[in-house]
Formats: structure tokens, C-alpha cells, sequence
């Protein structure tokens, strides 16, 4: 009974590492989410000193009263006043689900440590891969619809990759921040698997014990 008791704690003892890197896994997965979502909601993406747009959302001001804004939201990708428009907003909603998806996963491993065994076949890092390639699609396909009237009226004499009288806003910024953010972690994901690669973990129920063995080659 000793023994059994002492292999119970090393067994516990040993787990605890799997379940902080889950568990920072998670947090890093669900703060990508977060951000990318701020993102999206955000209406200044491209705007003028009375006007801004982001890629779900806009807003009007009178001149020089920024606080008065009144603010509208794209109620379906068919309200979205542009093809290109609509084709980078289903990509960066796409790419946002994707991060939701990696993060849930995140999540059941940080909370299931002894389901780490099936750590190197995680999907993880080519959903989150996934995501940052969606992501970025997303970013280099918004600015075509800078061409549309509904940006033209906005922003003045804009064109494809011309904004004219628009600036640059937050949440264009915070969305790149995202696609970098989104592609370090999947990279970082990648590199985790393969160093642990060449280890399958069993998980004893009778001795309560971990033992790695190394994979044969075959």
C-alpha cells in the first residue's frame, strides 16, 4: 500500500508539468481569440476625421465631436456593400472560428493531463496554421474593396490598395498583430510536437506510473 501511495504521488508529481503547459497553451489560444475578435468587431479600420469602417461595422461623428458617434453593423455578409469585402470578411470570420476551435482543444488537454499521450497527434498546429493563413488572406484581400462606392464615398478618390483621404486605423493594426501572433503560435506548436516526437507515453493504471519508451522506426 506504501508503494502504490508513493507511485500515486510521483505519478502526480509528474503531471503537474503537462498540466502548466496546457494550461498556458490555453491561455495564449484563448487570448488570440480575444484579440482577433476585438478586431473584427472594431469599426475603425480604415477613417476620416467623420467616418470610419472596420470590416463588420461603422461609424459617423459631426466634426470635431468624436464622443457623438452613431455606429451600424453589417447584419449578414449579403448587407457587406462589396464582393471583395464579403470574400475577406467570411475569410477572417473563418480564420477566428478556427482559433476558437484550436482553443477549446487547448483547453480539454490543460484539463484531461492524462490525455497527453495523444499529444503528438494534437491537431492544434494545423488548425492554428489554418487560422493564420485565413487570417491573412483575410488582411490582403480588404483592401480591394477600398474600390467599392461605399469606400469611395467614405474615404475620397480610394482605390484598390489606395486609401485616399483614409488613415490607417487601430483595427487594422490589432488584426495583423493577430495574423503575426497566430502564425508564431502555430510555428511554436509545431516545434513542440516534433521535439517530443520519438516518445509515446503509456499511462499504467495498475502502478500508476508513466512510462516513456522510445518509437521504433519502422
Amino acid at each position: 500500500m506504501m508503494q502504490r501511495g508513493e507511485h500515486g504521488q510521483k505519478s502526480h508529481l509528474r503531471s503537474r508539468p503537462f498540466l502548466m503547459v496546457g494550461s498556458v497553451w490555453a491561455a495564449l489560444g484563448f487570448s488570440l481569440t480575444l484579440i482577433s475578435a476585438l478586431s473584427l468587431i472594431s469599426p475603425v479600420w480604415f477613417q476620416t476625421p467623420t467616418f470610419s469602417f472596420g470590416v463588420l461595422t461603422y461609424c459617423s461623428w459631426p466634426r470635431g465631436d468624436s464622443w457623438n458617434q452613431s455606429c451600424m453593423a453589417f447584419g449578414s455578409l449579403e448587407d457587406i456593400p462589396d464582393l471583395a469585402w464579403k470574400v475577406s470578411a467570411a475569410m477572417l470570420l473563418g480564420g477566428w472560428l478556427l482559433l476558437i476551435f484550436s482553443a477549446i482543444i487547448l483547453l480539454s488537454w490543460a484539463l484531461t493531463p492524462k490525455g497527453l499521450g495523444l499529444r503528438n497527434n494534437t491537431p492544434v498546429p494545423g488548425i492554428q496554421a489554418a487560422a493564420a493563413a485565413a487570417t491573412i488572406v483575410g488582411l490582403l484581400v480588404f483592401p480591394v474593396a477600398l474600390a467599392s462606392p461605399f469606400a469611395k464615398e467614405a474615404c475620397e478618390a480610394s482605390s484598390i490598395y489606395h486609401s485616399g483621404k483614409c488613415q490607417v486605423g487601430w483595427g487594422y493594426v490589432i488584426a495583423i498583430f493577430s495574423a503575426v501572433l497566430a502564425s508564431l503560435l502555430s510555428i511554436t506548436s509545431w516545434a513542440h510536437v516534433t521535439k517530443v516526437q520519438g516518445r509515446t507515453i503509456f499511462f499504467s493504471s495498475d502502478t500508476e506510473r508513466i512510462i516513456l519508451v522510445p518509437e521504433m522506426n519502422k
